[in-house]
């Protein structure tokens, strides 16, 4: 098991397989002079599922969810999805993406094994999406949308960040899009994890404030705690149900108590927390000849010690060692 000093048990791993993105979001990058991964950095697919099986097999992980940058970039998704679904026990696997490319995709990656998909859509408006991403790229993502509901990527999850003087105002339009389509909306308030430092707390919309547009326009009735569980998202039923809707509150209603995930960046780095400054390498040791008892004891070393709480506050959090584009969310 992954367990840690404060008793928590990591069952749900996040993989990057990838720091690029063929999007260039406002609250994520700079438009431009990022400099990527070189590919023998990257895991091969090969190494990737091979950690992912340690993981599984030997340290109780049950959920496995492939992020990015894009994941949806990387050439050999499909046959890794393929694999993890053939492990014994078999994880439950999903994909976050931003939707694009999700329509030639969805079909095949259903067919290898992948069980649902979280797309990032935060505006219906296709100018507002150009200026959140700096891409004219709106309607491939309601095309994948489409396509991972034909595929049965069920349920669909949609994942939107509100931006103050961009998108804020559409909070209750998008709840409505989603609870036409039966698709599940959360929103997330904005995180530091911009490469460009541009974060600013006191210009972030909160979750009191999201819940306060949405209020103006449904009722929201907020769902026990006890079905909460170690998920992120608070969650309301909207108009009495059955459709919901979550707010993931990460820095102002942090959830670190109940977090019960481990992360494997995109160049082999273990990660105990999403804002965490340092990480535990688990390539080189892979490549050097390690068997998977060695890197499964490693692996268990380096989530022993996680922290009580992610420290978004701290003044070392703002000076990240790494740039944050091959973590994954």
């Amino acid at each position: 098991m992954l367990l840690d000093t404060f008793g928590r048990r990591a069952v749900d791993l996040r993989v990057s397989l990838t720091d690029r993105c063929n999007l260039r979001c406002t609250y994520c990058m700079p438009e431009q002079g990022l400099q990527w991964l070189a590919k023998p950095d990257l895991l091969t697919d090969e190494e990737v599922v091979r950690l992912v099986t340690v993981a599984v097999r030997d340290l109780g992980v049950q959920e496995v969810r492939f992020t990015g940058g894009e994941p949806l970039l990387r050439p050999g998704l499909v046959g890794i999805v393929q694999a993890c679904a053939a492990l014994d026990p078999r994880p439950e696997l999903s994909l976050t993406t931003n939707g694009i490319g999700l329509a030639r995709t969805a079909a095949a990656l259903r067919a290898a094994g992948l069980d649902r998909v979280n797309v990032s859509l935060d505006t219906l408006d296709p100018d507002t999406f150009h200026t959140l991403t700096r891409r004219h790229r709106h309607q491939d993502v309601l095309d994948g949308l489409a396509a991972a509901e034909a595929a049965g990527l069920t349920p669909v999850k949609l994942n939107a960040v509100l931006m103050r003087g961009v998108n804020e105002d559409e909070a209750p339009a998008l709840l409505a899009w989603c609870l036409e389509r039966g698709y599940e909306l959360r929103f997330i308030e904005q995180m530091p994890l911009d490469a460009q430092h541009g974060w600013d707390r006191s210009s972030m919309i909160t979750a009191e404030e999201i819940l306060d547009r949405l209020s103006a326009r449904f009722d929201l009735t907020p769902e026990p705690s006890t079905t909460r569980g170690a998920a992120p998202a608070e969650r309301w039923l909207v108009d009495g149900g059955p459709g919901r809707v979550g707010v993931i509150a990460s820095v102002t209603r942090p959830f670190c108590r109940a977090c019960d995930r481990t992360r494997l960046t995109a160049d082999g780095q273990v990660r105990d927390c999403l804002f965490a400054t340092s990480e535990t390498d688990l390539r080189s040791v892979l490549r050097s000849g390690a068997d998977d008892a060695e890197l499964a004891a490693r692996w268990r070393t380096a989530m022993w010690g996680k922290k009580a709480g992610a420290g978004i506050d701290s003044p070392e959090f703002h000076q990240p060692t790494r740039s944050m584009s091959a973590i994954g969310g």
